[in-house]
This record gives structure tokens, C-alpha cells and sequence, in this order.
């Protein structure tokens, strides 16, 4: 029986940065887009998901839902 792969989530206080690891195959290339770093394969499968200034960002994102707007987060993408 094959195991799926979890995501798994950590944090580096140091640097401010959240990073969300998607798979564990090999990562090829990455792309910055705004305070993200999104890490790719060769095929263009995401990989890794770096949020650079979490705590910010964070911040923001509390904010949202504090004030009653509609956020989606699917189950699985949670996995730890």
C-alpha cells in the first residue's frame, strides 16, 4: 500500500519565514512572487511554499477573518 505524502508545515523565527513543504520531490526551480517563494520541479509541480515576513502576513490574514470575510482553506492542504 502506497502512504501519501503530508504536507508539512514549520517556521524559522530567525529569518521570518514559513515554509510549507508540499511533497518531498526533488525541487528543480523556484519562482519569487512578491514575498513568496514558490519551489518547483522539473515538471512544473509545486514543491515548496516559502512565505517570506510570515508574521506580517499573518497578521493580514488574521484581520481578514476577524472581520467576517469568507476564507477557503481545504481540509487536506492542512495536513500536518
Amino acid at each position: 500500500m502506497k502512504t501519501k505524502d503530508k504536507a508539512k508545515i514549520s517556521y524559522e523565527p530567525e529569518s521570518d519565514v514559513l515554509m510549507w513543504e508540499i511533497s518531498g520531490s526533488s525541487i528543480d526551480y523556484a519562482k519569487e512572487i512578491g514575498n513568496f517563494v514558490v519551489h518547483f520541479t522539473k515538471n512544473n509541480v509545486p514543491v515548496l511554499i516559502e512565505i517570506l515576513e510570515a508574521s506580517k502576513f499573518l497578521a493580514k490574514t488574521k484581520n481578514v477573518v476577524e472581520k467576517g470575510s469568507s476564507v477557503f482553506i481545504k481540509r487536506h492542504a492542512l495536513a500536518v
